[in-house]
C-alpha cells in the first residue's frame, strides 16, 4: 500500500504542471500577439509618412524620424483597449473616428513640440474623439482621456 500512494501523487503531480504550463504559454502568446500588433501599427505609420515624404519632397517633415516616433507612440497609447470597441462601430463610423483619432494624434505631437502647454488641451483633444464612440459613459470618457493624457506626458521626455 505505501507503494500506491507514492505512484498516485506523481500521477497528480504531472497532470497540474502541464496544466500550469500551459495557462503561462497561453499568456505569453498573447502578450506576443500584442507586441507584433504594435510593431505592425509602428511600420505601417513610417511607411504613410515616408510615402508623404516623397509627395511633399520640397517640405520635409522637421526632424521626421523623431516625429514619427512619437507620433506612432502617441497612437499606440490612444488606440490601447480601444480595438474591441472600434470593431463594433459602423463602417462608417469606424472611418470617422480613424478619421479625428489621425487628427488628434497630429494635434498632440505638435502640442508636445511646444515648451509650454496645458495638460487640459491634451485632454480636450482626446475627450472629443472619444465622444465619438456611441453611448459612451461621460465618466469613462473623462477617465479614459485623463489617462491616456498621464501616459503621453511620460513618452514626452523619452522623444
Amino acid at each position: 500500500m505505501p507503494g500506491e500512494k507514492s505512484l498516485e501523487k506523481p500521477i497528480i503531480d504531472n497532470i497540474e504542471l502541464p496544466l500550469q504550463q500551459t495557462e503561462k504559454i497561453k499568456n505569453s502568446e498573447q502578450k506576443l500577439e500584442q507586441v507584433s500588433s504594435v510593431f505592425e501599427k509602428i511600420s505601417q505609420k513610417s511607411d504613410l509618412l515616408k510615402k508623404l515624404e516623397n509627395k511633399h519632397p520640397i517640405m520635409p517633415l522637421v526632424n521626421s524620424s523623431f516625429q514619427q516616433q512619437r507620433a506612432v507612440a502617441i497612437d499606440v497609447i490612444l488606440s490601447a483597449g480601444l480595438n474591441e470597441i472600434f470593431l463594433h462601430l459602423k463602417a462608417e463610423e469606424q472611418q470617422a473616428f480613424k478619421k479625428k483619432g489621425e487628427e488628434t494624434v497630429t494635434k498632440i505631437n505638435e502640442l508636445l513640440n511646444k515648451t509650454k502647454f496645458k495638460i487640459s488641451t491634451i485632454i480636450n483633444l482626446i475627450r472629443d474623439w472619444l465622444k465619438l464612440i456611441p453611448g459612451v459613459n461621460k465618466f469613462f470618457l473623462e477617465q479614459e482621456a485623463k489617462i491616456k493624457a498621464n501616459q503621453i506626458l511620460k513618452i514626452k521626455d523619452k522623444f
